[in-house]
């Protein structure tokens, strides 16, 4: 495509050949991003009929933790398989773990079919990043971003409705029965739209898989000490999941085959800057989509589908201003990238402390800026992670985007169970402790905000002392 064509904004986006594309890439994060809002509403009904309100957490950070490990596969498998197959093979996953949570009779079922749905996502959405790199020039990744951003405001009113009308009706399963007929049809839809002819060239280096089982441990070890009996055992398990992450990335940066970018977390380049960000962002963000409609429906008095919109609010923020600022030049996108992570983090600091006490009107607008903020600097974030890359880096800075994000939901998950079991939550949801966990688990999380913010400083400077820079 010429520049030109290239530049001439939202149009361009559309040219008929990327339709197809962007068609399944909506498709593939629409199922994700409903499925979190949809799990986000349904999930106090659950703890309520089957009960496990210790392991709350877990099925979110079992779904992220899979999600990893298929992100992973990708590649691969789009190498082998071809797109189309590998996105139908996505999509049909995922309905499997969506019907084992339909019938689950056990929190242990519920955790078991979210790790399934997570193999799922995992291909769906790392395939939608990578398509981005590859399907439109860079000078449209910010609105293909945008695009893929916008989805979710669709997510916000069908997920929490389909998740709220079933759980109000007491039958909560049916919920999950919609959700993979859905599956099933974006499976047609990949098979149809996308080629299902496997690429000429082999993934000869395969799946690290050494580096994933390194980094789902360290998932695991924050997940166990959210539910272990004693502050030593809390520590290890603490000290257990960095150790586990920090082996993982010394191992990556020294292996021919790596998961991510070579300078990946580095303080000095805007690739390892940008995927701190992203990390983050992403831990930041999580806690609201746990804990929120608990919260809500506990303290507040909302039915499940009042309370799965208040908090699909903090989505629809991220959604309206992605959009809005999409085209934003290199100058506002320097500012909305420090702007973005210190609005989330008034917003985690608001939610904090009008959850418990209110007023109602005041607290929906924190839990909106929580989203507001991500959606102002998340485009551009991921924009300068995969410009910066080094050369042979490019794919790997794409991929790694949707990866180190679900890593931090997943970290996130985690750490939000860890401080809601501390503060009351192992024995039981009494209201004192859910009152407690209402001011803390959104107040603790204002700190990964604040240091995004730091990051975007360094981010601007290094972009200023580049040639041709700000």
């Amino acid at each position: 495509m010429t520049t030109d064509a290239a530049s001439t904004g939202w149009r361009a986006l559309f040219a008929p050949a990327w339709i197809p594309a962007i068609a399944v890439m909506l498709g593939g994060i629409l199922l994700h991003s409903m499925n979190v809002l949809m799990m986000a509403t349904v999930l106090p009904s659950i703890v309520g009929e089957i009960g496990g309100a210790v392991l709350m957490s877990w099925p979110t950070t079992a779904y992220l933790a899979s999600s990893i490990i298929a992100a992973t596969c990708t590649g691969l498998l789009a190498a082998a398989l071809g797109t189309g197959r590998t996105f139908a093979l996505g999509a049909g996953i995922f309905a499997i773990g969506t019907l084992v949570i339909g019938f689950a009779p056990a929190m242990a079922h519920v955790i078991a079919g979210r790790l399934i749905q997570g193999l799922g996502g995992g291909l769906l959405s790392a395939l939608a990043y990578v398509l981005v790199r590859q399907v439109f020039p860079s000078s449209l990744w910010a609105r293909a971003f945008a695009l893929l951003s916008s989805i979710w405001g669709i997510s916000v009113l069908v997920g929490p409705l389909v998740g709220g009308v079933f759980a109000d009706s007491g039958r909560w399963r049916g919920a999950f029965l919609a959700i993979a007929a859905l599956a099933v049809s974006l499976a047609l839809l990949a098979l149809w739209t996308l080629p299902r002819t496997a690429k000429n060239e082999a993934a000869a280096a395969g799946v690290p898989l050494g580096r994933v089982a390194l980094i789902c441990l360290a998932i695991a070890a924050m997940s166990l000490a959210a539910v272990a009996d004693t502050p030593p055992s809390k520590a290890a398990m603490i000290a257990a999941a960095a150790a586990a992450f920090a082996v993982a990335l010394w191992t990556d940066r020294r292996s021919r085959s790596r998961l991510l970018p070579s300078d990946a977390f580095s303080p000095r380049t805007p690739t390892g800057i940008g995927l701190w960000m992203v990390l983050l962002l992403s831990i930041a963000y999580t806690p609201m989509s746990i804990f929120g409609p608990l919260f809500l429906q506990h303290i507040h008095g909302l039915s499940p589908l009042a309370a799965g919109y208040t908090v699909a609010t903090s989505s629809m923020g991220w959604t309206i201003v992605s959009v809005l600022i999409a085209a934003a030049g290199a100058v506002w996108s320097s500012r909305l990238i420090v702007l973005g992570p210190l609005t989330t983090m008034l917003g985690l600091l608001g939610v904090g402390a009008l959850m418990p006490t209110g007023p109602f009107a005041a607290l929906v607008l924190a839990i909106s800026l929580i989203g507001t903020g991500a959606g102002f600097c998340w485009a551009f974030i991921a924009q300068r992670t995969m410009a910066g890359a080094r050369p042979g880096d490019e794919d790997a800075a794409a991929g790694a985007v949707a990866t180190v994000q679900q890593v931090g939901m997943a970290f996130g998950a985690a750490i939000a169970g860890l401080v809601a079991n501390v503060i009351g939550f192992a024995g039981g949801l009494q209201h004192q402790a859910i009152l407690d966990a209402a001011r803390w688990v959104p107040t603790s999380f204002a700190l990964a905000a604040l240091i995004v913010c730091a990051l975007g400083l360094m981010l601007n400077r290094i972009a200023r002392r580049a040639p041709g820079g700000l």
